[in-house]
């Protein structure tokens, strides 16, 4: 009896505890959510666009400005040489005998953008007939823009093109074309046969690249009135011997301005506006 008393006793102090527990946790799940609710509410007080501003802040910081956009770096070479005389007279007188040295000037010379110059030679060998040459030296010089692009990549884009140009000269047979090391940033070789009425002229077309200066050099030759046609040879020779010359000439006249050797970029790198249109043919 004593036995059931205690195990009565025993059995409502445990639902005495189990309530205890009850009441304790109902009692406490108002507050967590009081809390919760109060959390929520201090967050929500403050203005949504704080946030917003706050993210926008945040992504302002650390975003390039558009303002900020990078421009392209200037063309090593501010001018160009005169032309007419970028060739030594010892030069000149190999490739055009006895003609004037002094050259013609062409027309549409702009000093700091654009400049040309050609010489003409007809040695007469009496009955033999007689050896016709022709030089012409063009240089065209490129600004950086910022619609263009640099001024490298202006003038890798006209190398390129005056190349085409002169692969694709009418009635041109037997061509030739080949890279030519040591002139400039880069420099191709382009060599052709043309008839003409007055007989088998061999021409040497070269194409150089030096930073932003763009060098065209025509040489051409003759056999005229029944003399022998010239060696393809040796006007390839004279017309690199002349083109690198003419190149030292570019950096000569910038006061030894600029790498002269393979510069960055003509994506490749790699170009005011040239002054020139980056169509515009070779005198």
């Amino acid at each position: 009896m004593q036995r059931a008393k205690r195990d009565d006793r025993d059995r409502l102090e445990q639902r005495k505890v189990r309530l205890r527990r009850a009441l304790v946790c109902a009692a406490a799940v108002p507050a967590v959510l009081i809390t919760a609710a109060c959390s929520s509410d201090s967050g929500d007080s403050k203005p949504k666009s704080d946030g917003a501003s706050a993210s926008k802040s945040a992504s302002d910081s650390t975003s390039p400005s558009a303002s900020s956009s990078p421009t392209a770096a200037p063309g090593a070479y501010k001018t160009l040489p005169n032309a007419c005389k970028a060739l030594s007279s010892k030069t000149l007188g190999d490739m055009v005998p006895k003609a004037d040295t002094s050259g013609k000037k062409g027309g549409s010379d702009e000093p700091s953008s654009r400049a040309s110059c050609s010489w003409s030679s007809l040695s007469n060998n009496g009955v033999k007939g007689s050896q016709f040459r022709w030089l012409n030296v063009s240089l065209l010089r490129f600004d950086s823009d910022a619609a263009r692009g640099s001024a490298d990549a202006q003038a890798h884009t006209y190398f390129t093109n005056q190349v085409k140009d002169a692969q694709s000269v009418s009635g041109a047979k037997n061509a030739k074309v080949s890279a030519v090391s040591g002139t400039g940033d880069e420099a191709t070789s382009v060599r052709y046969d043309l008839s003409k009425k007055e007989g088998l002229f061999k021409q040497e077309t070269l194409v150089a690249r030096v930073e932003n200066v763009v060098v065209t050099l025509d040489f051409n030759g003759a056999g005229l009135a029944g003399d022998k046609t010239p060696d393809p040879d040796d006007l390839a020779k004279s017309a690199q011997k002349a083109l690198k010359e003419t190149v030292d000439s570019v950096s000569s006249a910038n006061s030894g301005g600029g790498s002269g050797s393979s510069s960055a970029d003509p994506s490749t790198k790699p170009s005011g506006s040239a002054s020139p249109s980056a169509s515009s043919k070779k005198s």
